[in-house]
């Protein structure tokens, strides 16, 4: 009840009206996940409609003006004149996040792996558990679940590493990553008006100033939980340090890329469809992350260059060689090592270009 009420009033803390949202989502998919449990052979229709409804809510709020505009831009190139009817929305701060985590647990309740929660404020206190809300990482049902449920006591080692990990979170995004922020948005802003060196500096801070956003506010998250005796799943694993881009993903995000992988990618039939199948549902993975991360075609843009650079490796049966760690042998890198991430990291630096330009045209004068 403790960990319900402090995660609503930090929600709420941001726009009290938008707590409806989050709460629309939370009854619904404990109903349904309830009814499926119940009645399965209606099964698939109660996850269906958890899956509309919660869907629903997140194309309205991030992606409704979006698609306005795509739309209308597409009709008037035709000599079809249409006005855009587009809404002033604010979108609801870590709609995302729990929306995804929403639609895990009704996933895992329909397929057997978990059974449906029956105490509602439990659940809620898991959907709306306040130091992942916003930013992650996305937890499974299996892990979080019953630390929700469990009884817990307090431990100072806990409590120790909790805060040290929540002050190198602080020290990530704030010093770091705000810092450099502050050059990056002078040269995306103008690029233009800037040398070769300059741009090719800024594009390799906003690479540091990016992770150091996202892993930053993910030790916070795993830190805060972790003063209420709740280990929350590692979201980054050194991405920076990967030999090849197939790597790159198992490091990067690993909350949201393990989300896609279960949820999406082997419910089409993952690698055992065949090559031509296994190629589309990569690029659809690769595209739909893209989309996921916001309402802008350099974001689609961003998961098809990646996409781009996964493919040959799974063409080549080579996708998965390193699934083992660094010098694994060796306390340092080896040359080859070495190069094999100066180029990963090479090409991830010109993907992060078409992360943070306004539009393609943006990203296309920014790489000129």
């Amino acid at each position: 009840f403790f960990l319900l009420i402090v995660s609503y009033y930090f929600y709420m803390s941001w726009n009290v009206k938008y707590v409806v949202l989050i709460l629309f989502t939370t009854v619904l998919s404990y109903g349904c996940a309830r009814l499926l449990e119940k009645y399965p052979a209606h099964k698939k229709l109660f996850l269906w409609l958890t899956v509309a409804a919660c869907m629903s809510v997140l194309f309205f709020f991030k992606y409704y003006n979006f698609f306005d505009l795509t739309i209308v831009r597409i009709l008037q190139k035709c000599a079809i004149p249409v006005q855009a009817h587009t809404l002033t929305l604010l979108l609801p701060v870590g709609i995302s996040f729990y929306t995804f985590q929403t639609l895990s647990y009704v996933i895992d309740v329909y397929r057997g792996e978990v059974e449906a929660e029956r105490n509602f404020f439990t659940y809620a206190a898991f959907i709306s558990f306040f130091p992942q809300l916003v930013a992650g990482p996305i937890e499974r049902t299996s892990n979080l679940l019953p630390q929700i449920k469990g009884e817990h006591t307090f431990h100072r080692e806990d409590a120790v590493y909790g805060l040290k990990l929540m002050a190198w979170g602080f020290f990530k995004k704030l010093v770091i990553a705000d810092n450099l922020a502050v050059y990056v948005d002078l040269v995306f802003d103008t690029p233009q008006d800037y040398p070769g060196f300059a741009m090719l500096l800024a594009a390799f801070f906003f690479t540091i100033q990016i992770y150091g956003d996202f892993s930053g506010y993910s030790d916070i998250a795993i830190g805060c939980a972790r003063l209420f005796g709740i280990d929350l799943m590692q979201n980054f694993k050194y991405p920076y340090f990967s030999r090849d881009i197939a790597e790159f993903w198992r490091r990067w995000h690993i909350s949201l890329t393990t989300w896609f992988r279960d949820y999406i990618y082997i419910p089409l039939g993952g690698s055992r469809a065949g090559k031509w199948k296994s190629f589309r549902n990569t690029l659809v993975i690769f595209l739909v992350s893209g989309f996921w991360h916001g309402a802008n075609w350099t974001f689609v843009a961003w998961g098809a260059y990646h996409a781009l650079l996964f493919l040959p490796l799974l063409l080549l049966g080579q996708n998965r060689r390193y699934r083992d760690s660094v010098a694994e042998n060796s306390f340092l890198p080896s040359v080859k090592e070495l190069t094999q991430m100066g180029v990963t990291f090479l090409l991830v630096l010109l993907g992060w270009i078409l992360f943070r330009s306004e539009d393609i045209s943006h990203a296309a004068v920014y790489l000129e």
